[in-house]
């Protein structure tokens, strides 16, 4: 599964908007300016957030963008499922090799997983500790 800059930027306007949660409507102009990307593809990705219940808009001069929910009620597995579907890496065909299905089964449950115990939240209080091995490789 190969997640497209739908849903990377999905979560980033969602992490921006956790971030600055309480603060007001937020306008998508400054999530765009702040992370260098369209503004007009951010609108057309807010769409479908906000159709799903994850955002609200507000309009008027002070308007913009806040969360629907609390973060920690709002996990990555909602967001790519509405910027990308459903989840899944393989699909898993009936006729095939039971050891090959399950195992697709298996990648599958793993990715859901993730996704589904990261919440908004998790994501926007994320703070690098910098502890993550390089992988050296020798030819």
């Amino acid at each position: 599964m190969k997640i497209s800059t739908k849903g990377r930027y999905g979560l980033t306007i969602m992490m921006a908007l956790a971030k600055r949660s309480g603060e007001g409507p937020i306008a998508l102009k400054l999530i765009a300016k702040e992370h260098s990307l369209s503004e007009h593809y951010l609108e057309q990705l807010i769409a479908p957030l906000r159709n799903a219940g994850l955002v609200k808009s507000i309009r008027g001069a002070y308007g913009g963008y806040i969360l629907a929910k609390e973060a920690s009620t709002i996990t990555a597995g909602d967001i790519i499922r509405v910027l990308e579907g459903p989840i899944s890496p393989v699909e898993v065909m009936d006729d095939e090799e039971p050891a090959k299905r399950n195992l697709w089964i298996k990648i599958r449950d793993a990715v859901k997983d993730v996704l589904d115990s990261t919440t908004l939240e998790d994501l926007a209080n994320y703070e690098d500790e910098g502890t993550q091995d390089a992988y050296m490789f020798y030819i």
